[in-house]
C-alpha cells in the first residue's frame, strides 16, 4: 500500500494500484485525487479537501493553500 501527503491538509492517504499493491494483494479505494487546476496547477487532495473546495468559481492553488491553514 503507497501512501502520498494531501497538498491540502498534510495528511497522508492511501493510493491504490501500483507495485506496493502486487505484492500485498491489498485491495482498496484511492483516498484522493491529482487535480488540474484552473491556473495549470496540479495538486494531490485526499476527498475531504477535495470536498472543502469552493464549487462556485474556478479553484486555483491559492484554494488549495487556503485548506491547510482552515479556509481562513
Amino acid at each position: 500500500m503507497a501512501k502520498q501527503a494531501c497538498d491540502g491538509c498534510g495528511r497522508r492517504v492511501r493510493v491504490g494500484g501500483g507495485i506496493g499493491d502486487l505484492w500485498s494483494f491489498e485491495t482498496g479505494s484511492t483516498d484522493g485525487l491529482t487535480l488540474e487546476l484552473a491556473d495549470g496547477t496540479e495538486h494531490f487532495l485526499c476527498y475531504d479537501c477535495i470536498d472543502r473546495l469552493p464549487e462556485d468559481e474556478e479553484v486555483s492553488e491559492r484554494d488549495v493553500s487556503e485548506l491547510g491553514d482552515g479556509g481562513e
